[in-house]
């Protein structure tokens, strides 16, 4: 009997603990520590590091690396679980972006999730399948922005006024690009362009530009045979002048393209990657649009 005894003390001590554990989990976001806030990317990480910006008892953490680039079928590595852990809220884009999703989800109920995507109109492949690549267009990008920091203001509420200014001033920054580039490239006579993979679908609808085909459906795929034979006959019959690569992967299959037709290689940065710096986004925007006036002129 006193050995059943001691089992019950020890089961009620375990869900003592356990309960703690919940409370403490839940309570997070009303303690006297800082807000954990974790990104999934590089561009939800810019995006949240400037309306954050400035803020004392928050602290903002990427989950990959600034060189990962698209998370196309990413796995989690054991260290980036522990770091989702020990998180409050986790920023994500959304939209299929993030494909680990539903394993976070399950795994960490009590997670604060920011779908940066949320309510914003996609677009969708031939095969019907949303494309995630939202924020390459700044009009989208500034949805984005405005989602993140609404529901920022919403879980940490005494900071909600700190977000708001934040995302306001950004967002006045994104405008100003965004007419800068429109500006830009209105007088631009080409219209037809070639990418690397399909990450420009909204940045081409922004700025009227027109894919008529693209390398790669999977980045980091190469294109069989056949399909690079496709490309090159689909650039001939076009007269395309111009093939759009990515900085984040080899080239190789435009310059086989480009020596076949004669177009131009050109790069054009989906924004994936980069120094972890407030203005990087747009520093990027800045090198795309002097590539496009240059590619397209």
């Amino acid at each position: 009997m006193k050995k059943y005894g001691y089992i019950i003390i020890a089961v009620i001590i375990l869900a003592v603990f356990i309960s703690i554990g919940i409370m403490r989990k839940n309570e997070k976001l009303v303690d006297n520590g800082k807000l954990k806030i974790i990104t999934s990317f590089y561009p939800m990480y810019i995006a949240t590091l400037n309306i954050v910006y400035g803020i004392n008892d928050v602290e903002l953490t990427n989950l990959t690396k600034p060189t990962t680039g698209c998370l196309h079928d990413y796995q989690l590595s054991p260290e980036e679980m522990i770091k989702i852990e020990s998180g409050d809220i986790f920023v994500v884009n959304g939209a299929g972006m993030e494909s680990f999703m539903d394993n976070i989800v399950n795994t960490y109920p009590n997670l604060k999730l920011i779908y940066a995507s949320k309510n914003i109109e996609l677009i969708k492949d031939e095969s019907g399948i949303d494309n995630a690549h939202v924020w390459v267009s700044i009009s989208k990008h500034i949805e984005q922005i405005k989602n993140i920091s609404d529901s920022l203001s919403i879980m940490d509420p005494k900071n909600g006024e700190k977000y708001t200014s934040n995302a306001n001033k950004y967002i006045l920054k994104l405008e100003e690009q965004l007419e800068k580039m429109k500006t830009a490239l209105s007088s631009t006579t080409k219209k037809d362009i070639i990418t690397f993979h399909e990450a420009f679908p909204y940045f081409a609808k922004e700025f009227g530009l027109n894919i008529i085909s693209v390398i790669e459906r999977e980045p980091g795929t190469e294109p069989s045979p056949k399909e690079l034979a496709d490309t090159i006959e689909v650039v001939k019959d076009s007269n395309v002048q111009v093939l759009f690569a990515e900085p984040q992967y080899s080239k190789s299959s435009a310059d086989t393209i480009s020596e076949e037709t004669g177009a131009k290689v050109f790069m054009l940065d989906p924004i994936v990657t980069g120094d972890l710096t407030k203005n990087s986004y747009i520093d990027i925007m800045n090198k795309n649009l002097e590539v496009l006036q240059e590619a397209l002129k």
